[in-house]
């Protein structure tokens, strides 16, 4: 047998990682070459490098205030089962035109955690150009693809030049408590920087999360059974279906979005599918939204999604069915629309909207086929 303690000297003897020692000898097996020291911390300008070559090296990864060069991901995927990664102090970036991501994640039975007091900035400004994904090339924050049975909790991110958070063939996975400040972007060219994307996953919830940015809060693209309970949203497009029709993946089912605050974002309550596309979006609750000054229509339902507001023809390849809206109340601005509802004829049904108060602004004139039990 070997002894756990002189694996935990080896594994840790390069510069810049720090182990925490371990409690007198622990016998493992020698077949067990790939046995992992209990923690290991990285730090400065060489932090992120080491991180990434000894990544499953260590049980709980210690990230204090790491710089990461520029044109390079911190490269987290591939974790072994049951790593603990631990950010503390404030990580930053180097700046180069790409397309990132900054950050990425993957693995099984992971717990990702912000210490108190730590920050991850992206430091957009270097980027922004008021024309999102066109002008400069710019790098997305963080991807958090193939994962699951994990949790993520308490990342405090700033100023990400990009789309923040995509959540992509995921199961099982929780974000609790992340917050998303990129409202520098409101007067400094910020755009497309969206705060959690969702596709092609399954059992995930988002609670407690506050997101200030200019695109949507949320936006569920394809999946099943997502929650976002708990949040608040300011200054992007709000919490969105879609859009779907054009993608890999084109379903979205069994959704519950609830107890969340929008405010002074262009609209709040939103299911788009691509004009011409295929799939289905069915299954769709928002239940206790509170809504304050939406500046451009307040709840949208849109079959003809091009990119923009609802304009031509709505098709009727996506079905929109079994759609809750219950207590979802609020202002709009005076110049703003309450409600605008755009279908294809027969592929909207199934509607119900109880307790649904939204005052401020004007009646639409542009809705079509909207269900008997929804009002525009």
């Amino acid at each position: 047998m070997i002894w756990s303690s002189i694996l935990l000297s080896a594994a840790c003897s390069i510069s810049g990682i720090q182990a925490s020692p371990v409690a007198g000898p622990q016998p493992i097996e020698a077949s067990s070459l790939e046995a992992r020291t209990d923690k290991c911390e990285f730090s400065g300008k060489d932090g992120a490098a080491l991180a990434i070559k000894s990544k499953t090296s260590c049980s709980t990864i210690v990230l204090s205030s790491i710089f990461v060069p520029a044109g390079t991901t911190l490269d987290l995927d591939g974790l072994n089962d049951h790593t603990h990664v631990i950010f503390e102090g404030t990580t930053t970036f180097g700046y180069k035109e790409w397309s990132g991501p900054l950050i990425t994640f993957s693995g099984n039975d992971l717990t990702i955690t912000g210490a108190s007091g730590s920050l991850l900035d992206g430091e957009g400004s270097r980027w922004w150009d008021g024309k999102g994904n066109g002008g400069k090339t710019k790098p997305t924050f963080m991807d958090i693809h193939n994962m699951n049975s994990s949790t993520i909790t308490g990342l405090n991110i700033k100023n990400s030049p990009e789309r923040v958070i995509s959540i992509y063939n995921a199961y099982d996975v929780t974000l609790d408590h992340v917050t998303i400040d990129d409202k520098d972007g409101d007067l400094h060219g910020g755009h497309n920087t969206d705060g959690f994307d969702v596709g092609h996953s399954e059992n995930v919830l988002i609670s407690n999360g506050v997101v200030y940015n200019q695109d949507d809060c949320l936006a569920i693209v394809s999946g099943k059974n997502i929650t976002f309970t708990g949040g608040f949203c300011s200054g992007g497009h709000g919490l969105s279906i879609g859009s779907v029709g054009n993608k890999s993946f084109n379903t979205v089912s069994d959704v519950l979005i609830e107890n969340s605050v929008v405010e002074n974002s262009a609209t709040a309550v939103r299911i788009k599918t691509v004009t011409g596309g295929h799939g289905s979006v069915s299954g769709i609750t928002w239940r206790d939204i509170t809504l304050k000054d939406i500046t451009n229509v307040a709840v949208v339902i849109e079959q003809n999604y091009s990119g923009g507001g609802p304009v031509g023809q709505p098709t009727n390849g996506v079905p929109i069915k079994d759609i809750t809206l219950s207590n979802v109340h609020g202002t709009v601005t005076s110049s703003a629309t309450r409600v605008d509802i755009v279908c294809a004829a027969g592929a909207c049904s199934d509607f119900t909207w109880d307790r649904v108060d939204i005052t401020g602004g004007k009646k639409s004139t542009i809705c079509e086929h909207v269900p008997s039990s929804a009002s525009c």
